[in-house]
């Protein structure tokens, strides 16, 4: 745990007892503890040490900002709301819903992962009371006790996606729609484009509202501050626009999905290993990179007129 401002504390929640891949962020205001984007439930027990290490505990807790549902950002808010009942959770009103049934995010997500594998990677996704949710709309402006923090809607990655604006510190948390910076490689954008939501317009038009806060520092779930936004989120467009356009000119043909989106992983991986210090490179996922062509080419296939 570090502070990254006053009363503003970076945690890296070691996912799978790995550290560099999962961070959330604390931030002390008057109404109590906030997190934005407690991370997935198998993290929650090294939150939990991090919160003693602040003297503080589990019940200090008493608001979640959310930045979209997936289970590596939102997976353990039901755990959390089932043992803090004055928890308050706000999140897109989208997203809303998921979170109170969490049934149809946990089917697409066994889909992805198996059911076998569910429990090591997520934990459990519980159900989060519906009175606990403040669902979200365009915009929001919260003030917890005299911290002000802003919301707006930022899709293109989820549509559900919502970005957070501290006032006080000047740090924007962009969760996964300017994409992620790998540890070892500062500045360096990488796109998170896994299906089904992805939308290279908008993605692009997000990283552009989000600079319209003028944020000192952004900090991406994945992961760590990034010192210089207004480049971050240039080179994130530049680089998303790229493997956008890479998918598109692979799609004719009669090759496989599968093959087609090898192919895509191994020139990105290629790319991407000409590009970061070799400390990143253990970062780099053929899942993750797989993954980004799925969505990608999915983008494609639903606007098979070209970019809108």
């Amino acid at each position: 745990m570090i502070t990254i401002a006053p009363r503003t504390l970076f945690v890296d929640l070691e996912y799978l007892g790995s550290p560099g891949h999962i961070g959330t962020c604390l931030l002390e205001t008057p109404d109590g503890l906030a997190i934005v984007d407690p991370g997935p439930a198998v993290t929650v027990p090294r939150l939990q040490r991090a919160l003693h290490d602040l003297g503080a505990t589990l019940q200090d807790v008493r608001i979640v900002l959310v930045t979209h549902i997936h289970l590596d950002h939102a997976g353990a808010v039901g755990l959390l709301a089932s043992q803090l009942p004055s928890l308050r959770v706000f999140v897109h009103e989208i997203g809303a819903p998921h979170l109170v049934d969490p049934a149809r995010l946990l089917r697409s997500a066994t889909m992805i992962y198996g059911e076998a594998h569910m429990a090591r990677l997520w934990g459990e996704m519980r159900p989060v009371p519906a009175d606990r949710i403040i669902p979200v709309g365009d915009t929001a402006r919260c003030d917890f006790g005299g911290r002000v923090v802003r919301a707006a809607a930022t899709p293109g990655h989820a549509r559900h996606h919502l970005a957070w604006f501290d006032e006080q510190s000047g740090i924007a948390f962009t969760g996964d729609v300017v994409g992620e910076q790998f540890p070892g490689a500062p500045g360096r954008a990488i796109p998170v484009t896994p299906p089904p939501d992805i939308d290279v317009p908008l993605m692009v038009a997000s990283g552009r509202r989000i600079l319209e806060w003028h944020p000192a520092r952004l900090l991406p779930t994945h992961f760590d501050l990034v010192q210089d936004p207004a480049g971050f989120v240039a080179e994130h467009e530049i680089r998303l626009v790229h493997w956008s356009d890479l998918v598109r000119r692979s799609l004719p043909g009669t090759r496989s999905d599968a093959a087609l989106a090898e192919e895509h992983a191994a020139m990105v991986r290629t790319e991407l290993e000409a590009l970061l210090p070799e400390a990143a490179h253990r970062y780099l996922s053929d899942d993750m990179l797989r993954s980004n062509w799925d969505g990608l080419a999915r983008y494609w296939r639903r606007t098979a007129t070209g970019p809108r």
